[in-house]
């Protein structure tokens, strides 16, 4: 991190050091694809593989301003390290830059941190709901989800007998 803080000093805006051990740096949300393309382009990091990114809803901790916080790990396998970002997101406008154009791998992670968090990611190409059906209502891992209440009732779908394939026809 030291190398992204100095190429680009504007877009971080904290760094520490978690319990564990592990460094973390903090980036402004509209530098973040700068960031990464920074981490994933220098020869000297490169950081080209795309491990994950999860959202963190600080609803119940005492400093929860902003709400949340959207976490990325990718992995230099040429250096053998991973870095770890986050990028903090408030309540009322819970929105980051996709990171699809540069990790197809993106994908499926950003669609399900907005299927569970609701968080939004500005360029995705196709942000729907991944594991939660279309209908539902709410977002199920933030903090002020309502555990008792019911999701409304939809019609059963037809779906494709998901079973069939080679070897299950009764064919040889």
């Amino acid at each position: 991190m030291d190398r992204v803080s100095a190429h680009l000093p504007e877009a971080v805006a904290e760094r520490y050091v978690d319990r564990a051990g592990g460094a973390w740096a903090v980036i402004h949300a509209q530098h973040l694809p700068t960031v990464v393309a920074f981490l994933k382009n220098d020869p000297e990091l490169n950081f080209k593989l795309f491990v994950s990114v999860d959202a963190v809803d600080r609803l119940h901790l005492a400093e929860n301003d902003p709400r949340f916080e959207v976490v990325y790990f990718l992995r230099s396998l040429t250096l053998n390290e991973h870095v770890r970002l986050k990028v903090r997101v408030t309540e009322s406008h819970p929105e980051v830059p996709s990171l699809v154009p540069l990790f197809k791998g993106a994908n499926w992670w950003e669609r399900f941190v907005w299927d569970f968090y609701g968080i939004r990611f500005a360029g995705h190409p196709d942000l729907r709901r991944i594991l939660m059906y279309e209908e539902f209502q709410g977002h199920p891992l933030r903090k002020d989800y309502a555990l008792r209440d019911r999701q409304p009732l939809i019609p059963e779908r037809p779906i494709k007998d998901i079973f069939r394939g080679p070897g299950t026809s009764g064919h040889s």
